[in-house]
């Protein structure tokens, strides 16, 4: 698999780990940086690159790490064609994987321990998008809306 990893000061140190860990699981690990610890560096550009780069190479995953993986999660989701969902348990990074059929997620360093974060990411990477008719449908009508900007009819129009 590959794998794309970023991070803020917040989560440096986990992100290195985890390189380090994939890369010793054969997985093929590009770490978008920062490649040096900056107590006052910004997430925006290392989460945006990490998600453009797994949006480029289709069958790619990506990781996006600080302290809390709220902000890195987001900054992913700006770039088209991402998905990304805040893994905060072994459950939520396979449910994000397999029912909204994420590419990337956001973690945070400061809500675990590096043996939870490292199950996290495990559970993410090893699972596969459900195929059943309902995720794809809504997957689907997301990918219509970030295409063309309408948004999905409302199921009840009469409840306005």
């Amino acid at each position: 698999m590959r794998v794309y990893l970023a991070a803020d000061h917040a989560g440096f140190e986990l992100k290195n780990h985890l390189v380090q860990h994939l890369r010793e699981q054969g997985h093929e690990v590009t770490d978008v940086g920062p490649a040096e610890f900056d107590p006052a560096d910004d997430y925006p550009p290392y989460c945006i690159e990490a998600a453009r780069r797994v949006a480029a190479d289709e069958g790619s995953l990506g990781i996006v790490i600080g302290g809390s993986g709220n902000g890195e999660q987001i900054a992913a989701n700006k770039v088209e064609g991402i998905r990304a969902g805040l893994a905060w348990s072994i459950e939520t990074a396979r449910l994000t994987r397999e029912h909204n059929h994420a590419q990337v997620i956001g973690l945070g360093a400061r809500m675990h321990s590096v043996q939870e974060a490292t199950a996290i990411v495990e559970a993410f990477l090893s699972g596969e998008p459900d195929t059943d008719e309902r995720h794809v449908r809504r997957i689907g009508q997301l990918t219509d809306y970030e295409r063309t900007g309408t948004p999905p009819a409302l199921p009840d129009a009469s409840t306005s």
